[in-house]
């Protein structure tokens, strides 16, 4: 069973950790059995949020034992985080566990060195200060979460819940992370490269127009759609409808509906024996030469590989 530590003390934040504690501390054997071993570590009687105290069972030594690592946002990014915590982290590191920071949580991590010379997110309003601060990382602004080798950072607030869902579609797989997001009643997926904010109002987004479009994308993915088609059933103009996605998504309409299509092989990948070739003609890919091309492309592996890599952890 995975453990995933989150480690608590003076400063941090409510939101944040309780996210954390929702998503890995709640009991969701009914989603994939084994779920994950949670523990909360740090000193006893830590001030989270600034309000509550926190009975916290472990010390900062459970993270030796961590597969995951999950840092909370900070209030105060101007202080010295606790050394004790930074060796902690530092060590955690070195011995090959994931490390995870959210929000503000970045200059934890920063100060422990763990960001130097990687891709890192955090709050918009706190990235430059981060980047003048630790002038050694490399801070991207503009997205929801980074994913640099051992080390994940997210942006401000709900992109907490965006990395999280992120890691657990890791460990389970896309179907096990899309329940959970319907649970939550939350996006079961927006890519980390996704803009942290919309720049302007989403009109359309009003009385969810622009989710039942998506939600009538979606149940057309085996059809041959276009933006015509979308602009069509939305009443707008192709130029309007693209517009509007990329304010909402950060994506255009064709790159959303290729993620989707990428995002619905994975989940009959994971939870039925149909054939690869029917999987293509189901997600809107055609031929299987084509989804194998495209799925080897995002995901890393070719559609046989994950299947046995995912059924065959469901089956044991």
């Amino acid at each position: 069973m995975t453990l995933v530590a989150m480690p608590v003390y003076d400063g941090a934040m409510l939101f944040e950790a309780a996210i954390v504690l929702e998503i890995f501390g709640a009991d969701r054997s009914h989603l994939t059995d084994p779920w994950y071993e949670f523990a909360v570590c740090g000193p006893q009687d830590a001030r989270l949020g600034g309000m509550l105290r926190v009975d916290t069972p472990h010390g900062l030594d459970v993270l030796a034992h961590a597969d995951t690592v999950i840092v909370p946002s900070c209030d105060d990014i101007e202080a010295d985080p606790p050394g004790e915590l930074l060796e902690a982290l530092r060590a955690a590191y070195r011995r090959g566990a994931r490390i995870a920071s959210l929000c503000t949580g970045s200059f934890v991590l920063a100060a422990a060195g763990l960001l130097d010379g990687r891709q890192a997110a955090t709050h918009w309003l706190h990235a430059a200060r981060l980047a003048e601060r630790y002038p050694h990382v490399h801070v991207n602004a503009d997205v929801l979460y980074t994913h640099d080798g051992q080390i994940l950072t997210a942006a401000g607030k709900a992109a907490a819940l965006d990395l999280s869902l992120h890691l657990v579609r890791l460990d389970h797989g896309a179907a096990v992370a899309n329940a959970l997001a319907r649970i939550l009643v939350v996006p079961p997926y927006r890519a980390g490269g996704q803009a942290q904010y919309i720049a302007a109002p989403v009109p359309a987004r009003s009385g969810d127009g622009f989710t039942a479009l998506q939600d009538w994308a979606l149940d057309r993915l085996h059809e041959p759609l276009t933006v015509q088609d979308l602009a069509a059933r939305a009443g707008m103009s192709t130029r309007h409808l693209t517009r509007l996605f990329h304010q909402s998504t950060g994506l255009t309409p064709l790159r959303w509906l290729h993620v989707q299509r990428i995002r619905r092989a994975q989940e009959l990948l994971e939870t039925t024996d149909t054939p690869v070739e029917r999987i293509a003609v189901h997600a809107g890919m055609g031929t299987a030469t084509t989804l194998r091309r495209h799925f080897s492309r995002a995901v890393g592996v070719p559609p046989d590989t994950y299947r046995r890599t995912f059924r065959g952890a469901g089956d044991s």
